[in-house]
């Protein structure tokens, strides 16, 4: 892989811009959560301990390229400059001549926070005058954020491409050497668990699965589909039912190539997405006015006993809506699963890792990824723009 790694850049007195993904669940203009700002201080502080003038940007939600208050990075810097222990100035947008002087008056082992890039249209289209904006900011360029290297946007593609001196941070290379591992040669048995909400949005990643993995658990409602395909009745339950070919020749690949393709043999059922409570049934008694909502405590333990023998485990994708709570043990208790397992295990961000924070075994899990979209597309074998611009 050739790409530089941040330390072998001289970073002394010299602006460098960081792309970062500070894209944290707000309510209230208060966070919710503030991991993917902590995964990032290792780059920041090691940048400040070698003298940089550091200039950080982020995209934070979906603004359509107009500025909107509710989606202002301000509460990021406020709680960035709060773990830093130091000032974190503001300027109130990422490009022109407010936030120009503010990058240019910056000292040695200074921080800034940009504004939200995606105030800007120029940011998702990657727009080259846009790019050529933020590029004043910078001497330097380093890409800590994996999160969006699978965009190929203004601040992802278009600057690097006009700063010579650019490498990878730290949560960057290890997001590249963690995932890689699950690439290049991953110690059998692999078990692959894929869950979520649709087929269609995974049939890259499960379609290249196939040809490395022994064992293939799929949960979440794109386990529906599967069912149906088989011809179960589910009820009310959420299924693409135009997929259902698709499905069939999946589990025909699975087949042929000799891996094992494990469904929900139980599940736990009830009349809404809300309902306070739901009821354990074999996947051939689903009744007619209930939804599937989780998988059950059979298929649980089937996927804990394929899991105790795995040496590499890949995990994307929730089991069931775990956002309430009657429907969160089987997403809590196969994290929990996985952390019990002496295996390399990789968990491919999003709900996943929310799902693993909430159960409290982090700490256990190998490799917890920043990127859920990105990490599935690395999988999927794909180049990622952010990282191609690094290697260029």
């Amino acid at each position: 892989m050739a790409i530089k790694s941040f330390e072998e850049l001289d970073l002394e007195s010299r602006r460098t811009f960081v792309r970062v993904d500070f894209n944290v669940p707000l309510a209230g203009g208060k966070i919710e959560d503030d991991t993917r700002i902590r995964a990032a201080l290792p780059t920041i502080q090691r940048c400040i301990e070698r003298g940089a003038r550091v200039v950080l940007a982020s995209h934070l939600g979906r603004p359509n390229g107009k500025p909107s208050p509710k989606e202002s990075l301000e509460p990021v810097g406020l709680r960035l400059a709060e773990l830093l222990d130091r000032d974190v100035l503001l300027p109130d947008d990422c490009v022109g001549d407010g936030a120009k002087k503010v990058v240019f008056d910056l000292r040695d082992g200074d921080v800034c926070l940009l504004e939200n890039l995606r105030f800007h249209p120029g940011e998702e289209a990657n727009d080259d005058a846009f790019a050529r904006a933020l590029a004043v900011h910078a001497e330097v360029y380093v890409n800590d954020a994996f999160g969006a290297a699978h965009r190929a946007h203004a601040s992802v593609v278009g600057v690097p491409k006009l700063i010579k001196e650019k490498g990878a941070g730290l949560l960057m290379f290890k997001e590249l050497e963690f995932l890689g591992k699950l690439q290049d040669a991953p110690e059998k048995p692999f078990v692959a668990i894929i869950g979520g909400a649709k087929v269609s949005d995974k049939i890259g990643v499960l379609e290249e699965l196939l040809k490395r993995v022994d064992a293939l658990l799929v949960g979440g409602a794109m386990a529906n589909t599967f069912l149906h395909a088989r011809g179960y009745a589910l009820g009310t339950s959420r299924i693409e039912a135009d997929r259902a070919p698709l499905a069939r020749s999946l589990m025909a690949k699975a087949e042929e190539a000799g891996v094992d393709l494990l469904l929900p043999t139980d599940v736990v059922v009830a009349r809404s997405l809300d309902a306070k409570s739901g009821e354990v049934v074999p996947v051939t008694a689903v009744p007619a006015d209930e939804m599937v909502l989780d998988i059950g405590p059979a298929t649980l333990n089937g996927f804990r006993d394929r899991l105790l023998r795995a040496k590499t485990i890949f995990w994307n994708g929730p089991m069931g809506v775990f956002e309430n709570e009657a429907f969160a043990a089987g997403t809590l208790g196969l994290a929990r699963a996985v952390a019990e397992v002496s295996a390399l295990s990789v968990v491919g961000g999003g709900d996943s890792a929310a799902a693993v924070a909430k159960s409290g075994v982090a700490a256990r899990i190998s490799h917890v990824s920043t990127g859920g979209g990105a990490s599935l597309e690395f999988m999927e074998g794909r180049t990622l723009p952010g990282v191609a611009a690094l290697e260029e």
